[in-house]
């Protein structure tokens, strides 16, 4: 009796909370009345996802998390928005991608284009740790002030690959593995103890490319010559008043001073922080309009490519981009007869090779189905990332984002030296000639091999294929542009993987002219597949996926997802094998 009593008391409080939930959710995303004169505060200081997989539950019990979407749509229309008099910005060195600043800048030089000030503020551009992003993010505003005590550390790029060579000789682990071709660098974290020629020429002009775009961006909005930047950059860490002398920053002052300055110009203005604005239009929901108009349906590629549903993974690179997902999205939007165009989202390092050619497929369906696809491409889309892309009708990058890894590459970690050097021992059965084909425990057999080599050759051949059947190139071009290696979205263009240059607006401005309108058309933006409400959650058991997202939880994997990744190259632990992948360590490395 008691442990019944006991059941529903704890059924009452969670239906209790979950009510609670989505009433806050409701109140969280209600209207919000604006002032008639307003400056929109905007925290640069953090990061912005591409998109938010349970937001009902992100906005009912946590705080509410702007998309990156979020933040361009309303920066662009808070340009037109006459109660909007200024824009001032927090800037840090936030967690974000290069392609993803650039996006962030894209939409500030639009606000600034409406004659309305724009003030970036921050107490320093990095307290003994680099600071390129962040500074390059501030660039783009019309004032920048730094606090006294602040540094501007402007210092460069530098990659640092981890080498697992000498380790895996200690260990008596031996890496099996093979790639097509020379620039597939992931493998070479396992095999060698340093860069190869090719591997090093590749993240040569990567990091070139990537730094000269944060020069010249600096230079043109700061009317400074590139000269003049990397001689400041040189000279890094600079002291501010270092850095006011050498016009990258306008004035040292407080952040209660730069407040003050504003207050003074726009008297009767009020102080409305960017999540508060977000709020006065519609709910960040599933549809966002334009202003009416054709109906386009928005599909998020976010994270790794996997077999099966999307989700996040808390130890493995966080969200993922799940074939069954993505391919329902696709399908719902070609059945859709209001959807007439497709705008499709990438954001991927890649992965499984077969779930990148079941999201491909469908992408040729849409095409099929009269229904455009148009991908906008943002920090990442290189080997499975670039293989879901590389069908559509156009395809959008910004100048940094990392793009083609056209390659693959396979293999195992063989461990049975290193659990014996432990005093483990594995003894095992087999039935059939390549049982023992993946076991960790046994080395390839000749036969073995050539089973591996010939799925190389054959991944490697579909996928330059489809690249050359995408994008009206011979197999011969592909492969001098393929070969396993990355470049920039403004070295991509050149060599024909992307069409054009940009962000979100661009793209847009791509899927009116795929439905022959004007450039100004207005748009109806409907997400697909459709985000769930909480009650569509709890009902599908699904509402656990929700909890996940618990910022204190995410602090908690985020600290213990070095280990996990460490333990995963060594092969304790189990991962499946992701042949269209590159090297995670080139994600994130603006300010290292």
């Amino acid at each position: 009796m008691k442990k019944t009593w006991l059941t529903v008391l704890v059924v009452m409080i969670f239906f209790g909370f979950l009510a609670l939930a989505f009433g806050l959710a409701i109140w969280v995303q209600r209207p919000v009345e604006i002032e008639r004169q307003t400056i929109l505060e905007v925290d640069l200081a953090r990061a912005y996802p591409e998109y938010s997989p349970y937001q009902p539950f992100g906005a009912g019990w946590f705080e509410s998390v702007p998309t990156l979407r979020n933040l361009v749509r309303a920066l662009d229309r808070a340009a037109e928005d006459d109660r909007v008099v200024a824009v001032v910005a927090n800037v840090d060195a936030a967690p974000m991608g290069l392609a993803s600043i650039q996006e962030i800048r894209d939409a500030v030089t639009r606000f600034r284009a409406s004659g309305k000030p724009t003030v970036a503020f921050a107490d320093t551009f990095g307290e003994w740790r680099a600071a390129n992003s962040a500074f390059y993010l501030a660039s783009a505003f019309e004032s920048i002030y730094l606090q006294p005590s602040g540094d501007v550390s402007l210092t460069g790029l530098v990659y640092e690959t981890p080498f697992y060579r000498g380790l895996f000789e200690k260990l008596d682990v031996v890496p099996r593995m093979g790639q097509r071709y020379e620039y597939k660098n992931a493998v070479n974290t396992y095999t060698e103890a340093g860069y190869t020629e090719a591997h090093r020429e590749a993240l040569q002009r990567l990091a070139d490319s990537r730094f000269e775009q944060i020069v010249l961006g600096i230079a043109e909005a700061r009317n400074l010559s590139a000269e003049q930047v990397r001689a400041a950059g040189d000279r890094s860490p600079l002291l501010g008043a270092e850095a006011v002398e050498a016009g990258l920053v306008d004035e040292l002052a407080y952040r209660d001073t730069v407040y003050a300055r504003l207050e003074e110009r726009f008297e009767d203005a009020e102080f409305v922080p960017m999540s508060r604005y977000l709020r006065q239009n519609e709910p960040s929901g599933w549809r966002s309009s334009l202003g009416g108009g054709r109906s386009v349906a928005l599909i998020y590629g976010v994270g790794a490519v996997v077999r099966g549903e999307g989700g996040y993974d808390p130890f493995f690179g966080g969200q993922s981009m799940g074939a069954d997902t993505v391919a329902r999205a696709f399908r719902q939007a070609i059945e859709d007869n209001d959807v007439q165009a497709i705008l499709f989202r990438v954001s991927s390092p890649g992965g499984s090779y077969v779930a990148s050619d079941t999201i491909w497929r469908e992408t040729v369906r849409a095409r099929e189905a009269g229904k455009p696809v148009i991908v906008s491409m943002g920090d990442v889309a290189a080997s499975g990332g670039y293989f879901v892309a590389m069908a559509a009708d156009a395809i959008v990058a910004q100048p940094a984002t990392i793009t083609g890894s056209i390659g693959v590459y396979g293999g195992k970690l063989v461990s049975r030296g290193m659990w014996a050097k432990a005093g483990i021992s594995f003894d095992d059965i087999a039935v059939g000639e390549r049982a023992r084909i993946w076991s960790s425990n046994h080395d390839f057999g000749e036969g073995d091999w050539s089973r591996i080599e010939a799925s190389l050759d054959r991944i490697y051949g579909d996928f330059t294929g489809k690249v050359a059947e995408g994008r009206s190139m011979s197999r011969e071009a592909v492969h001098e542009v393929a070969r396993g290696r990355v470049w920039t979205g403004a070295d991509a263009l050149e060599r024909g993987l992307v069409d054009e240059l940009g962000g979100y607006e661009v793209a847009l401005k791509r899927v009116r002219q795929a439905l022959g309108l004007n450039d100004d058309a207005r748009l109806t933006i409907q997400q697909f597949p459709h985000p769930k409400s909480p009650f569509e959650m709890f009902r599908e058991g699904s509402w656990v996926g929700a909890v996940r997202q618990l910022s204190s939880l995410a602090q908690i994997t985020e600290a213990l997802r070095p280990a996990a990744e460490a333990a995963r190259r060594l092969g304790l632990v189990e991962r499946p094998p992701a042949p269209l992948s590159l090297e995670p360590e080139l994600i994130y490395l603006e300010d290292r």
